[in-house]
């Protein structure tokens, strides 16, 4: 069975934890089985906020999901792109659910 592409989508800006926020989670992800897609490893700086969120996009676009870290509504980017993955008809799910679900099958 084909393992499924998963993009991790959360708050990034003003977030000055991300990186290892979003690393932890992809690590648990890829030890469920997923393929992780992760944004947080685009560089910190260099590039304005549109050109972050084209590079985000494509990586979204890849996947055949998207899931979502637990404050994910409080980025601007991650509400567009539950928006578009939703409109792609990707699968969505939230971090919180999913890990409590994996916890609970233990």
């Amino acid at each position: 069975m084909q393992k499924e592409t998963v993009y991790l989508a959360g708050k990034i800006t003003g977030d000055i934890f991300y990186r290892s926020k979003f690393r932890e989670a992809q690590i648990k992800l890829e030890e469920g089985g997923f393929i992780v897609v992760n944004p947080a490893i685009l560089p910190s700086e260099g590039f304005a906020w549109e050109a972050y969120m084209r590079m985000a996009g494509a990586m979204l676009n890849e996947c055949a999901a998207a899931c979502f870290l637990p404050d994910w509504t409080e980025s601007k980017g991650a509400k567009y792109e539950y928006g578009e993955a939703i409109a792609q008809g990707k699968r969505v799910f939230f971090f919180e659910e999913w890990e409590a679900a994996k916890d609970a099958e233990k």
